[in-house]
């Protein structure tokens, strides 16, 4: 029997498990692939408070586990594949085994969501389907496109760039959605070029990604992109991971908690962007944590 029992090791996750411990409760974190979550697997972090000088995804999430661990809570790489929440005794199972806990905080994040174009299941991992962190070398002097417009497409697209013989940005709408920052910085990169109001609607090739159908969203028009052995990242969006949560509130599928991290079940939390709100960062899935995780700790001292 755990005190509690936190769901997913990102940001949110780790935090939850941090303040946790402090308050002298028993804490097991399941995670399904790896500690850090979506930005485990980024190439740069930027913006948050206190990183170090070139901190990386891996890098970050290597010090989230040290510190998790360090400070006395157990993480378990298990994926869970079913909750039972209600009553004081909360179970969740995963393929291996099935854990108990008087509280539960539900940090599991969001997936990264598909194109769902022809081509892109096809070539997955020979063109798409590809992460900057891990792929990007692979594809030096090659030409590489970045799908996507937002703040973390555009910051990985920089990422690339080094490696690119040409690097193009696909993005729906007719400027990028980026900060100042990111937007001067593709400015001032001679390889990177702008497809704006373009939607990539197709992969083609003979073994590996050589070719891109592109949309044009104001004419309708088709553009054929010839690019042998090219590589495509996409960056559209993700999406909750709230399907083994359907006894919970959601809103667009993401699920509602109050000030205090709680959902309607009591000594049920949830942090990080998993949840409704406004901003999905780092930073603030940082502060969801830590607020779950207090108000669960209230919560099971209660029970006592």
């Amino acid at each position: 029997m755990y005190d509690i029992c936190i769901i997913g090791a990102g940001p949110a996750g780790i935090s939850s498990a941090v303040y946790a411990v402090s308050r002298g409760l028993k804490t097991l974190v399941l995670e399904q692939k790896a500690v850090g979550g979506l930005i485990g697997g980024v190439s740069t972090v930027t913006h948050y408070a206190g990183i170090v000088k070139e901190e990386t995804g891996a890098t970050f999430a290597a010090r989230l586990r040290e510190q998790a661990e360090s400070a006395g809570a157990k993480i378990v790489l298990e994926q869970v594949t079913g909750v039972q929440l209600s009553g004081p005794v909360k179970t969740v199972t995963t393929g291996e085994h099935t854990y108990e806990a008087k509280a539960v905080i539900i940090a599991a994040g969001t997936t990264p969501r598909k194109l769902g174009i022809p081509g892109e299941a096809e070539f997955a991992g020979r063109g798409t389907g590809l992460n900057a962190a891990r792929d990007g070398k692979r594809y030096a002097d090659k030409d590489i496109f970045v799908v996507g417009g937002a703040d973390g497409a555009v910051k990985e697209a920089l990422y690339l760039s080094q490696f690119a013989k040409t690097l193009t940005i696909i993005h729906f709408e007719d400027r990028l959605g980026t900060i100042p920052e990111f937007y001067k910085r593709v400015e001032k990169t001679e390889n990177i070029r702008l497809m704006l109001h373009s939607r990539l609607t197709q992969v083609r090739g003979n073994g590996q990604a050589d070719e891109l159908v592109v949309t044009d969203e104001h004419t309708g028009e088709q553009t054929v992109i010839q690019a042998p052995g090219c590589g495509i990242f996409i960056y559209a969006g993700s999406c909750p991971n709230t399907e083994l949560y359907p006894q919970l509130e959601q809103k667009d599928g993401y699920l509602v908690t109050d000030e205090k991290q709680a959902t309607a079940i009591p000594g049920v939390y949830a942090a990080g962007d998993i949840c409704v709100k406004q901003v999905r960062q780092a930073a603030t899935a940082v502060s969801d944590g830590a607020v779950a995780a207090i108000n669960a700790a209230a919560y099971v001292n209660s029970l006592k």
